[in-house]
């Protein structure tokens, strides 16, 4: 990675971590980036996985207020997640890199669309009436749901924040903002036990993989806060309108 493609990557690392922390689309901007620094891309996917781990960082310290008294709940699903990305992780290392570029405009184009229709699915799956639920229960749809969701994550990961939140908000009648705040860290767990896999058996690009998770700090961290006062839908529909440009850009330039 050359020297001049640091600014960049702290600036994505900036973006990645906003969107990440707001709509569960940081590999939008931190994968691009990489790829524009000069990566291959199983280089760039694998350097993204460790320094978004920055993200959970970031997004934990800022929903601390959306957080409070979800410990149980939190642990559940980060386990599962965890144990979704070591699979991911797995399936990753085993792929080989040709299939890898193949798959990665489909999985960044679902991400985009599932953004777009994000709240008719919600209305879809909302619940007549809240009764007497005290919280989520961890039923097996909910298990399987969040095991795939992982696998994902730590496969590749692009819009894996988007697949949890709607797989959550299936579990619990709450704000959206807590909800986005659980999400976040389960995606974080999944995200963090692929990173260890490849810090160790993966070609990770330590200098740039820093670069990106200083920037990827600062935006997680004033993600949270952003989301309790500015309005989703406009930022949404234009994160998920870019994610589909990179998406074509990726098959133009596959094909």
């Amino acid at each position: 990675m050359a020297g001049e493609s640091v600014p960049l990557l702290v600036l994505a690392g900036v973006a990645s971590g906003l969107a990440g922390s707001i709509a569960g689309l940081a590999s939008l901007f931190s994968y691009p980036a990489l790829l524009a620094a000069g990566l291959p891309p199983v280089a760039a996917n694998v350097t993204n996985t460790v320094a978004l781990f920055a993200n959970t960082a970031g997004t934990a310290a800022g929903s601390r207020e959306e957080l409070r008294g979800q410990g149980r709940r939190l642990g559940r699903l980060a386990a599962l997640a965890a144990v979704g990305g070591s699979i991911g992780a797995a399936l990753l290392l085993g792929t080989p890199s040709s299939t890898f570029e193949r798959v990665v405009p489909w999985l960044i184009a679902l991400g985009s669309v599932l953004i777009l229709v994000r709240e008719p699915l919600r209305r879809l799956t909302e619940r007549p009436t809240p009764g007497d639920d005290r919280g989520p229960r961890l039923t097996l749809p909910l298990v399987g749901a969040v095991l795939l969701v992982g696998l994902y994550g730590g496969y590749f990961g692009a819009a894996a924040g988007v697949l949890m939140l709607a797989v959550l908000s299936l579990s619990a009648d709450e704000p959206l903002r807590v909800t986005n705040a659980v999400k976040n860290v389960a995606t974080g767990a999944a995200n963090v036990t692929a990173a260890i896999a490849y810090a160790f058996l993966a070609p990770v690009d330590w200098r740039a993989a820093a670069a990106l998770g200083v920037g990827c700090l600062v935006g997680s961290r004033v993600g949270p806060v952003l989301v309790r006062r500015l309005p989703e839908k406009p930022l949404r529909i234009a994160i998920a309108l870019a994610g589909l440009g990179l998406a074509v850009s990726l098959w133009l330039r596959a094909g």
